[in-house]
């Protein structure tokens, strides 16, 4: 048997904004907070539910800032609307444009608040 993809830890300076803004970005909400650790998750994928459950993403405090690209990023997918107005809609949650090198792509690069590389793909839906 495989291992299954549950979780995702993000190092960060501020948790709670950090878990804030990809919330905003999932439509995940806050399932745990403590010692400064914020986790998130999906909202309509009850624990020990059936069917895939999406993983959580775990925001631990670090005293060092981002410094290099991310070896690993997230890619997030439009399910209610085309590629530019989901562009549009994170730029405004806080999200900023970046050149990773990707050229003339047909993916936006974006980071989130605390400069870690994301992609919103333009035709692949979930």
């Amino acid at each position: 048997m495989a291992s299954k993809f549950t979780e995702l830890a993000i190092d960060c300076a501020d948790p709670r904004a950090l878990a804030r803004f990809w919330c905003a970005v999932l439509g995940y909400e806050v399932q745990d907070e403590g010692d400064g650790v914020v986790t998130i998750g999906s909202p309509s994928v009850p624990e020990g539910g059936p069917g895939p459950v999406p993983p959580t993403l775990t925001f631990a405090p670090v005293p060092e800032g981002k410094t290099v690209k991310n070896r690993l990023h997230i890619d997030v997918n439009p399910i209610d609307r085309d590629q530019d107005d989901e562009v549009r809609r994170l730029l405004d949650l806080g999200a900023r444009r970046v050149d990773v090198g990707q050229g003339d792509a047909s993916w936006v690069v974006l980071a989130d608040p605390e400069g870690n590389e994301f992609c919103v793909p333009a035709d692949r839906r979930p």
